[in-house]
Order: structure tokens, then sequence, then C-alpha cells
């Protein structure tokens, strides 16, 4: 197949730039991957919202850029930062045009609060604001007779000079993807091609992504010598709920805190006081290392989050999803304390982007988590992804749109790039010995590159990983390649990333903590 644009990845960030996309170029044919179906991505769970200056009396643009930077440390690109802040509102307002709803309080929008935040600005619907954007994006994009989609496919790797004989344009053209149905691995070619692959949480055994949030553009980005940047900073949520629920890990929005909801140790005492004049309400960073910290204390598995003292009515009308998944681990949240613990939430880092969101490699863009924009610096403020994935999703459909109409690659150019070549099946036994590698890998993670790490907690990691890496090649080479072990084979490299960036940060900054800086 041939397309215009191919666009890998159907969260917020992708789904929004197709849609400017189409608009502005009607004529681009435009294939869009999914990996699950188009409602599964990391955006469906986002419940809190976006975080946008829109109570200008009470709130300001520069309010919301010195709140990001005081968040990541000072590491984040200030310049950045304030296009993000100052083009958001223009995309909320374009989001809701789309069909987006936002909670509202009168005539005017309902504004949340998160920590790290001065003021309310989180614009959200209820507790399910991810879910209800990616409806509405689903809705909208499939208004467009230029856009096709490809459900159930996942990226296996990225087209470039390395598949064509004596090419050396030193830019991407497509991409080779493998259908979860028959496992066929398809070539489609394309002039442009733009990674919205989403995160890679799946690296630990505690996560609040999806199963799919695999890595998948960031190894085939690595694995294409595209330059990635600060995987190292991996942000922990503070509170995900500690029972699983059908074997998936519940986020427990920090707009519950927001709302009133404190953090108690099994003792029913409220510790944030002991690390951080913010209370509750510190961030990320802070609050997911003073719960590790009274765990390690106590030597306990979970604290609790007490949100008894919520009126039970605005937990019902702000809090639904929270109020029933509890139910379904027997909690209660309007009398009962939530058990939570930290969970691998957000990869501040990724493939290393421009304003336009363009890669080191021509032909690529990435957005959303799996990009390093600059914004997030050393750790992400609370709701600020999806408005970086919005704004750089515009940014990158307008560059798109102008780089479009100068494209000279010709159809026998792309006649030229070959078809995957597979090898023998995978028998049952050998699926097994995959799914036993990926929780190998897991617990490798969450061991050694968790929310606290050391020198030689690291370099176990690397030597542990180096293992895997071998029966992962082993598998490779001798198999068919299927979606489970190419998967793996992202995970593999995404978890060497973060082990090695991580061996190379010489300081505690934002998410990053290593005990021997100490």
């Amino acid at each position: 197949m041939h397309a215009d644009v191919l666009v890998i990845g159907t969260g917020i960030a992708g789904l929004s730039y197709a849609v400017r996309l189409a608009k502005m170029s009607p004529d681009a044919k435009i294939i869009m991957i999914s990996k699950r179906d188009l409602l599964e991505s990391n955006t469906k769970y986002a419940q809190g919202g976006i975080a946008v200056v829109s109570n200008f009396i009470k709130d300001s643009y520069e309010d919301h850029v010195k709140d990001t930077m005081e968040a990541s440390a000072y590491t984040s690109n200030e310049n950045v930062v304030d296009f993000v802040v100052r083009e958001g509102p223009a995309r909320v307002k374009e989001l809701i045009e789309w069909g987006a709803q936002f909670d509202t309080k009168g005539k005017k929008l309902h504004l949340g609060k998160e920590g790290g935040h001065s003021a309310e600005r989180i614009v959200h619907y209820k507790d399910r604001s991810g879910l209800h954007i990616q409806n509405a994006l689903i809705a909208k994009v499939r208004s467009f007779k230029n856009i096709t989609f490809f459900e159930n496919h996942s990226l296996v790797d990225l087209i470039t000079d390395h598949h064509i004989p004596n090419s050396k344009k030193g830019r991407c053209y497509g991409a080779y993807v493998i259908s979860k149905k028959d496992e066929e691995i398809v070539k489609i070619t394309a002039q442009l091609t733009v990674l919205s692959t989403g995160g890679a949480g799946q690296v630990y055994v505690h996560t609040t992504n999806p199963t799919a949030a695999t890595g998948d553009g960031l190894g085939a980005a690595y694995r294409a010598k595209v330059h990635i940047e600060n995987l190292h900073f991996v942000q922990f949520h503070p509170t995900a709920l500690f029972p699983k629920i059908d074997g998936n890990t519940f986020l427990i929005t920090e707009a519950i805190r927001g709302a009133g909801s404190i953090l108690r140790n099994l003792r029913g005492e409220a510790f944030m006081q002991h690390y951080d004049e913010r209370l509750d309400l510190a961030p990320r960073d802070i609050v997911s290392r003073a719960i590790h910290a009274e765990m390690k204390k106590h030597n306990i598995r979970h604290v609790y989050l007490d949100a008894t003292q919520i009126d039970t009515e605005k937990l019902k009308q702000e809090f639904p999803t929270i109020l029933t998944n509890c139910l379904k681990v027997g909690i209660d949240i309007s009398k009962d304390y939530i058990p939570v613990l930290p969970a691998a939430h957000y990869i501040c880092g990724g493939i290393d982007v421009n304003e336009q969101s363009q890669s080191s490699l021509a032909g690529l863009y990435a957005i959303g988590e799996c990009s390093h924009t600059g914004l997030h610096g050393a750790n992400r403020l609370a709701s600020n992804s999806l408005l970086e994935a919005l704004v750089f999703a515009a940014r990158a459909a307008k560059h798109s749109s102008e780089v479009l109409s100068k494209t000279e690659l010709t159809s026998n150019f792309f006649n030229k790039i070959p078809n995957w070549k597979g090898t023998e099946n995978v028998s049952n036994q050998k699926t097994e010995r995959i799914r036993k590698l990926r929780v190998i890998l897991q617990q490798i993670m969450s061991t050694n590159v968790g929310i606290i790490k050391t020198g030689k907690s690291l370099q176990q990691a690397e030597d542990e990983l180096h293992k895997v890496y071998l029966s992962t090649m082993k598998l490779y080479q001798q198999n068919k390649l299927t979606p489970q072990l190419t998967t793996l084979r992202n995970l593999v490299s995404v978890a060497y990333l973060m082990i090695k960036q991580a061996q190379k940060y010489p300081k505690n900054k934002g998410v990053y903590f290593n005990k021997d800086y100490v």
C-alpha cells in the first residue's frame, strides 16, 4: 500500500493530527494504523483532562509557564513551554468544535485543580476525559473520505535507506506493520510518516498504561538510528489502585486529591506534611517518592487514599469511574480508604523533535508521548500531556501540509522497496517463551529501574536484560515474526535505552532519583 501520509497510533495526537491535515490537504491520502481498535489508546485512560488557561481573572499564561517550569525542576525548554501554554486555549476550542464536550459550571468551563498547579485550570469531562475526547475525535476523523484505517496492526520497523538497495537519501519512507489476525506483514510506503504510538509503561509490572503501551515507536525509531532523549525520566503516578482489575492497574486521578482526598499510612496517619509543604498536591515525583518511603519504612505494599470527607454526591458527579471501579474490588470510596501505590505512568522523554515535531530522520514526525518536545523536562506537570499532544499535532499537520506540496519521491522509487521476508512458524511453546521473557523484563525494570535507583541496581538491570536480549534475538532470527515477538523486541530496546540513559545521568532531578547521589 502507499499513502501520502502514514500515521501510526490513534490517540489524541494521531487523531487530531489527521483531522487537521485532512482539512488542510483534502487531496492527501492518509492511512492510520491502530494497534488495537481505534478506541484503545493511552488517551482513553486519561482521567484528569487538559491543563489550559481559561479563567484569566484567577489564572494567567505566566502562572501556567511558572508551574510547568517548577514541576520540571527548571529543566523544561521555556520557549516551548511558553508557546504550548499560549496555543492551548485555541486547540481546546477547536476540540470542542469537533464534538468534545467538557463539564461546565453555569456558562463557563468547570476547572479542576491537580498537583503542581497554582490555579484551577484542568478542563475535563467528569473523571473520564480521555475516553470522551477519544470518542469525539474518532467520530470526527471518520467523517473524512481521505482517511483510511487499519485496526489491529502493529508497527514492526520503519522503512529507511537500510531497506533499499543503493538508496542514500537519508529519510523515512513508511513502515512495515503486522496484522494481529493473520500475522501478515504489510509494507506501507509513504511520503511522510508520523509516529504517535504512545508510551512504554509495559516495561514495568505496575503501570497505568494499557497493555498496548509497549514503546513500539520508540523501539522502531531506535533501530532506525533516530535521536532519542531523556527516557530515564519516567514519571510514576502516585496513586494507582493496589488490587488489579482484570489484570490491569487502575489509575486514581490526581483530581480526587485536588477535591480534598488525603494520603494516609496503614495506621491512618496523614504523612505528606513530612515530605512537602504542598502536602497531597505536591508534584507527582515528590508524592511518589513519599509513598515509596512510607511503604519501605513500614514494610507495606501500599498506602491509603482517604476520600471519605468528600461529599458523596460530588463523588458520584465528578468521579463516577473511580467509584464504579473501586466497587468492583469491594471498596466504597465514600466510606472506605482506597489502597494505592505508585505505578509507571508517563515517559517524559522520547523521540527528539523540533517545534514542528520533525525528528532527526527526514520524513519522520513524532507526536504525543513517544516524542520529546522539551515541554516536560525532568518531570511532567499534571494534565500537560494532552495539551502537548494537541499543540504539537497541530504544528506537525501544518508543516506536513506544506511539505507535501513539495515532495519529489516518485512511485517508481517506492516500487523498489522490498516486501518483508519471513521465516518459519512459531510453535505454542515459543509463544509461551515470549510471554515469560516479557514477564522477566518487567521484573528486572521494576526491581532495578523504578522510583529509586542506584549504580548497582542499574548495572544489575543491564546484565540481566542482556540475557533477555540474547533470547529475544534468537527467537527473532529463527522464527516467523508475530505481534507478540514484535512487542517483546520493542520492549527490550526501550528498556535498554532507559537503563543506559539513566547510567549517564549525573544528578537527581525531577522524577530521576539515584540513591548514590544523596
